[in-house]
């Protein structure tokens, strides 16, 4: 059995990952075109590239099926009830990064803290006789941040799209989202709000801790990730 290295298969995320491997002398490449699945790693023996969907990667580091895999913190902890359980965080990769944020109207200018949304969702179900709806694809996370804090009296409603367009198009009245730069909210006339910054979130490397190793794949495992400079967390 070979140790399997799960990486985004696409996209922006998949390229910085192939250049973090690379700076440590781990080379990344996909064999056939790049409408297939299959890779190799260089650089070091008894590694396998299994190559996945950002949001795949948590699952399949959950179910032991790749021993190592790169993804979002987002993604891990939204997807993963008691993600540490099951997966353990080996590093912080410096790429990826964004905020999963609350935002509303501009508009809404006496909304500006969760405070003022709880009681903003208050007034609107009175008047409108269902609650505020906030798209998002990050339930996990955006519920328990909200029941935290206090908020009731909404709906999330989920969004896989184009969540800051949701408002626009009467679909919600506010949005939970991932933001790098705010441009996107802004040409979309939304404002975070001051206090609703859910998680800081970055792409980074994890080790599954319910897939099974033997010996020789444990020695593989810290062969590999001594090579990338990094202690292997422990099973």
């Amino acid at each position: 059995m070979t140790i399997k290295l799960g990486v985004p298969s696409k996209g922006r995320l998949m390229d910085q990952t192939t250049d973090w491997f690379a700076e440590r002398g781990v080379m990344l490449t996909r064999t056939g075109s790049n409408r297939e699945y299959a890779g190799r790693v260089a650089g070091v023996e008894g590694v396998e590239l299994v190559l996945l969907s950002a949001g795949e990667i948590p699952r399949e580091l959950a179910e032991g099926r790749v021993h190592l895999g790169v993804t979002g913190m987002d993604m891990v902890r939204d997807k993963l009830p008691l993600w540490d359980s099951k997966l353990a965080e080996i590093a912080r990769l410096g790429f990826g990064r964004a905020d999963l944020i609350i935002a509303v109207p501009d508009f809404w200018i006496d909304v500006t803290t969760l405070d003022d949304l709880d009681a903003a969702a208050t007034r609107f179900r009175a008047a409108h006789g269902h609650r505020l709806r906030i798209a998002t694809k990050y339930h996990r996370l955006v519920r328990t941040f909200l029941r935290d804090a206090g908020v009731s009296d909404y709906q999330l409603v989920d969004s896989q799209g184009a969540t800051e367009g949701t408002v626009k198009n009467l679909t919600a009245e506010a949005i939970a989202d991932i933001t790098t730069t705010g441009a996107t909210l802004r040409a979309n006339h939304l404002r975070v709000l001051e206090d609703a910054l859910v998680l800081r979130s970055e792409a980074a490397l994890f080790r599954s801790q319910t897939a099974s190793l033997t010996a020789d794949d444990a020695a593989v495992l810290a062969e590999f990730t001594a090579r990338l400079g990094l202690k292997s967390a422990p099973a």
